[in-house]
């Protein structure tokens, strides 16, 4: 993990929480702080969504924890039941994310046995944890997972260029490129997860702007590359070198390799408008792509052993290779076409 404006708004709500808790006299304003942790979120719409999310269910928890309280006082038995029926409600109502700080506030409030002031005190701590984060992280350095998903792109290219370029060639120490490569699939994941959030606010806002889901097309697009380029990477290592090769292949793979991954930079440059119309051609690139499919599978019937590694590596470099045509062309379509349906259309496939 990075160091990041997350942590560092983390740090400045939890200050905040407890600085009010103060102000206010409230005992153990830890409380607070601990709200304010669990607030956190990573988007903007997340952030108001666990908000109203938490309203309800630390409500609903602190109500029956405080009747539960007067009546089986704070024996841990009954804490435990409440618990129990608080997660089955917070399920029920499809707000699982908002469990953790909900049993917090059903344990601090049962704690209180049945005194309503003690106990309002309790979750006014909660309160108070959870609207300080909440206005730190739209006040403060708000999340903009737009312009991270867009920077983290062209850094996790460069991190797959760099393996793709040397996979065959295997100029890289063994160490060295299982690091990098264990680094390229974290950054996937990592750009997998501000998608999911690019995507989260798209469906979930009811006037989403159409500029958005132009934008959502093409980077979904561009995840789904990424994770062909990786797969490609994941076959040469599982069963290109356990195949007998000769040195003539090894450079017949190795120029397919540095074609793929030229037309994923010019695909990339063309995106941000960087090149001139008569930039490579990908339906051309593809046409070459089958002709080294047939070229393998001629190779590979030579040597029947070796044909079905060789044949899974080739396949998924035409895999590939599809991909970055289709990116290609949404790339195209994203600087002259204006048809809002089809970017729906393509956003559902």
């Amino acid at each position: 993990m990075t160091f990041g404006a997350r942590m560092l708004k983390t740090g400045i709500a939890v200050t905040l929480a407890l600085y009010i808790s103060q102000w206010l006299h409230l005992s153990s304003p830890v409380i607070s702080a601990v709200a304010a942790i669990f607030a956190m979120q990573p988007s903007i719409y997340r952030s108001w969504r666990y908000f109203l999310d938490q309203l309800q269910t630390n409500t609903l928890g602190a109500v029956l924890a405080l009747i539960a309280g007067s009546v089986f006082s704070n024996e841990p038995i009954a804490v435990g039941l409440v618990c129990i029926i608080v997660i089955m409600i917070c399920l029920k109502l499809k707000m699982g994310d908002t469990i953790g700080l909900t049993l917090v506030t059903v344990i601090i409030v049962m704690e209180a046995s049945g005194q309503w002031q003690f106990a309002l005190t309790r979750f006014s701590l909660s309160l108070i944890g959870i609207v300080s984060a909440f206005l730190i992280n739209i006040l403060l350095f708000p999340p903009k997972p737009k312009m991270q998903f867009t920077g983290q792109i062209q850094s996790t290219f460069n991190q797959m260029s760099l393996l793709m370029r040397t996979a065959i060639s295997d100029e890289i120490k063994e160490n060295i490129f299982r690091d990098k490569k264990r680094a390229l699939e974290d950054s996937i994941k990592s750009l997998s997860d501000k998608y999911k959030l690019l995507e989260e606010e798209q469906k979930k806002l009811k006037r989403a702007k159409f500029s958005q889901t132009r934008h959502l097309v093409v980077y979904k697009q561009m995840l789904n590359t990424l994770r062909k380029g990786r797969e490609v990477l994941d076959a040469v290592e599982e069963h290109y070198f356990q195949s007998e090769r000769s040195p003539e292949l090894d450079t017949y793979f190795d120029q397919q390799l540095e074609k793929l991954i030229k037309l994923h930079e010019h695909v990339l440059l063309k995106f941000d408008d960087n090149l001139k119309p008569s930039s490579l051609d990908s339906c051309m690139l593809l046409e070459e792509s089958d002709d080294f499919i047939k070229q393998v599978l001629e190779y590979a019937a030579e040597q029947p052993e070796n044909r079905l590694r060789l044949s899974i590596v080739a396949s998924t470099m035409y895999d590939y290779g599809y991909q970055l045509e289709r990116l290609s062309r949404l790339v195209e379509h994203y600087h002259k076409t204006d048809d809002e349906a089809l970017w729906l259309s393509w956003l559902k496939r």
